[in-house]
């Protein structure tokens, strides 16, 4: 078997901070914190509960949370040497899916992303009067900050999952 490089490993460990950071993010959201929480794209109705700390958004937050410490964890195992002990199948399953709607949730063909963002901006898809300021401060916020993030952390999950089908394909040539 050969020697692994560490630049192969780079992709992982990228995703690995980029998902770390967004689970520290809905941990303080569940303790309490509104850093961000008002520039989460999302409907009007359910903008009132989550700003009012409706049980259902506190939970979620830390459902979340949870979600992105297995995201660590499925990250890290296409690096370490435990992660051999599952699936090859079932890790890059998971990690090509989540790239893929990651990037797909970034592109926003249905809803908030950068197509969906710019409709609502250039009013090509205008929201209802009645919400239609806080639509367009949320279509910014989500160009800005949110749809780049998810393309970023997209494309990290999908080159995690590249270079583990490489380093996989390669190793099961070699043994």
């Amino acid at each position: 078997m050969r020697a692994e490089h560490p630049r192969q490993r780079w992709a992982a460990y990228a995703t690995c901070a980029f998902t770390g950071a967004y689970g520290l993010m809905k941990l303080t959201h569940a303790l309490g914190s509104d850093v961000l929480v008002d520039k989460e794209p999302m409907r009007p109705d359910l903008r009132v509960q989550m700003m009012a700390r409706d049980g259902w958004f506190v939970a979620s937050y830390w459902i979340m949370a949870a979600v992105a410490v297995a995201g660590v964890l499925l990250a890290l195992a296409t690096v370490q040497p435990w992660g051999r002990r599952l699936p090859r199948r079932l890790l890059l399953g998971l990690t090509w899916g989540i790239g893929a709607l990651m990037v797909l949730r970034s592109i926003g063909p249905v809803g908030f992303g950068f197509l969906g963002d710019a409709l609502v901006l250039t009013g090509l898809r205008p929201p209802p009067a009645e919400h239609a300021e806080l639509a367009r401060h949320l279509a910014r916020w989500d160009l800005m900050l949110w749809s780049p993030f998810f393309l970023a952390w997209g494309t990290l999950w999908i080159a995690t999952a590249w270079q583990f089908t490489r380093r996989t394909r390669v190793s099961r040539i070699d043994t």
